[in-house]
């Protein structure tokens, strides 16, 4: 514990990777932490809404593994946050990756509703080419540079075998599952294309065990309850940062200035970046000055940063089955096992592959939520809400062959143009490795007689296989809290309040 420790720690962005580190801090003794958020609020990508009477995940909206390896399950049950479903012993030890198993409903493109049972030959050759992707360096590199690649030639490989005695109409039925499972998974990476995801950093992502759950009352509960923890005055809101200066000082106090846009400039021992990598991607070259080193930039470059976004629309009533958690939309038209459309302006809809069932405490409150990903989530951004409320009208009726369903709200995220996170998370694109999320972690000065750790940096995409989750933007912060933490129980008591 480095107690009383008087030393400025500045913190850019208050999503729960700048809380986690603040926090931390806080608790540890450290009485100098200031967070610098851009915009009026806490929570970064966590944000709550509601559509009518149904509260809406319009960012994070799961925790991935809930369990006791995970810190977001422990503080979210801590604060008595979840469903009491969620806390049993059974719900914690099940292991099911990816895939929680969710009772889906399946309609194809030519109005048909499909016994799901008839599509388990897909799901099932999805999930274990999924769980089986090629992990090492040993396979042969060239044959598959990227996920896409590896699922498409396997489906053909092992369906001209396995399918051969189905007729013409179930094994199109059946490719075209394929398809809406490629489009899923796409929304899980966000990313525009599985062949934009490296076939071997593919596998760096660990998954904990534990049924995913959601946060009965919203997410945003979560950051209420980790904020009423901390100082008061600790955030200042709406104060975008234009540079941060480091390296300028070997006498060890004050190291770093922290421009921020309306010219003020704070002075700062250590500064810990937690901005999104979209936002590094973006802005990187008048963010820092000097400019980051050549190995973190090539890192910014390396990881992909993609869109998803989610399109929430709410019903007079319910057209799908009253047990039903998820609704697959399968196209039987497309002729191709693909995860992108050809014309985007003119099909972007069909890159929506499901829609979760939002469970509600309102009575006679049916909503869903549609999943869109890369660039045909860029496009649905930027068309008007009553565009985005025709189409998604059109996808219904098509699907379900009932044109008296009229969705009655719609609520659209628009993660890609957000100015301050420019995309959702990030994700291995083609020739990212494990080293690139390591460089991501480093500090600056990475040597020399500099004050070290001047500049440090949190976030989910600088956890090497924890990225894109809550709990990996969590743990970073802790990370980067923890090193300030060691740093100042080694040192000597140069910067601790001698009063005490």
């Amino acid at each position: 514990m480095a107690e009383n420790v008087d030393a400025k720690i500045v913190i850019i962005g208050c999503g729960i990777a700048g809380i986690a580190a603040a926090h931390r801090l806080v608790k540890s003794g450290f009485t100098n932490v200031q967070i610098l958020e851009a915009t009026g609020r806490s929570g970064g990508r966590i944000k709550t809404g509601r559509l009518g009477n149904t509260m809406i995940e319009i960012g994070a909206a799961f925790i991935h593994g809930p369990s006791e390896e995970n810190p977001v399950f422990c503080l979210a049950r801590d604060y008595n946050l979840l469903d009491p479903k969620t806390l049993t012993p059974e719900n914690q030890a099940v292991d099911v990756g990816e895939y929680p198993p969710l009772v889906p409903n399946w309609f194809t493109s030519s109005g048909q509703k499909v016994n799901p049972d008839d599509m388990n030959p897909a799901l099932d050759l999805f999930h274990v080419l999924l769980e089986n992707t090629p992990q090492s360096k040993s396979h042969k590199q060239r044959s598959w540079p990227s996920v896409g690649d590896f699922l498409r030639s396997e489906v053909r490989r092992r369906t001209a075998k396995r399918w051969k005695d189905k007729d013409k109409h179930t094994r199109q039925l059946l490719l075209g599952a394929i398809s809406t499972m490629l489009k899923e998974e796409c929304c899980s990476s966000a990313t525009h294309s599985l062949e934009d995801l490296d076939l071997v950093g593919f596998s760096m992502y660990l998954s904990i065990k534990g049924v995913d759950c959601t946060f009965p009352s919203g997410s945003e509960g979560l950051i209420s309850n980790l904020m009423s923890e901390l100082p008061a005055d600790l955030v200042s809101y709406s104060r975008p940062v234009r540079c941060v200066h480091w390296g300028c000082s070997e006498s060890g106090v004050n190291a770093v200035t922290v421009e921020c846009e309306d010219g003020e400039k704070i002075n700062a021992d250590h500064v810990i970046v937690t901005v999104s990598l979209g936002y590094l991607k973006k802005h990187h070259s008048t963010l820092f000055s000097p400019p980051l080193p050549g190995q973190k930039l090539k890192s910014i470059e390396k990881i992909g940063f993609g869109t998803c976004d989610k399109i929430h629309v709410e019903f007079e009533s319910r057209w799908w089955d009253a047990d039903c958690e998820i609704i697959y939309l399968v196209w039987d038209d497309e002729k191709d096992i693909s995860d992108h459309v050809s014309d985007i302006s003119k099909n972007w809809v069909r890159k929506i592959s499901s829609f979760n069932v939002v469970e509600s405490s309102e009575r006679g409150s049916h909503v869903l939520c549609g999943w869109i990903s890369g660039h045909e989530a860029e496009h649905m951004e930027t068309l008007p809400e009553q565009e985005v409320r025709r189409s998604i009208t059109e996808l219904i009726h098509r699907f379900t062959g009932d044109l008296t369903i009229i969705p009655k709200r719609i609520e659209c995220t628009r993660w890609f143009h957000d100015p301050w996170t420019l995309g959702s998370y990030c994700h291995p694109a083609i020739g990212c490795s494990v080293q690139n999320f390591k460089n991501m972690m480093e500090p600056l000065p990475t040597r020399g007689k500099q004050q070290p750790l001047q500049v440090m940096f949190a976030g989910e995409a600088t956890h090497p296989c924890y990225y894109s989750t809550l709990h990996g933007a969590l743990l970073s912060g802790w990370r980067e809290a923890d090193r300030l933490i060691s740093h100042y129980s080694k040192t000597s008591p140069l910067h601790s309040d001698q009063k005490s």
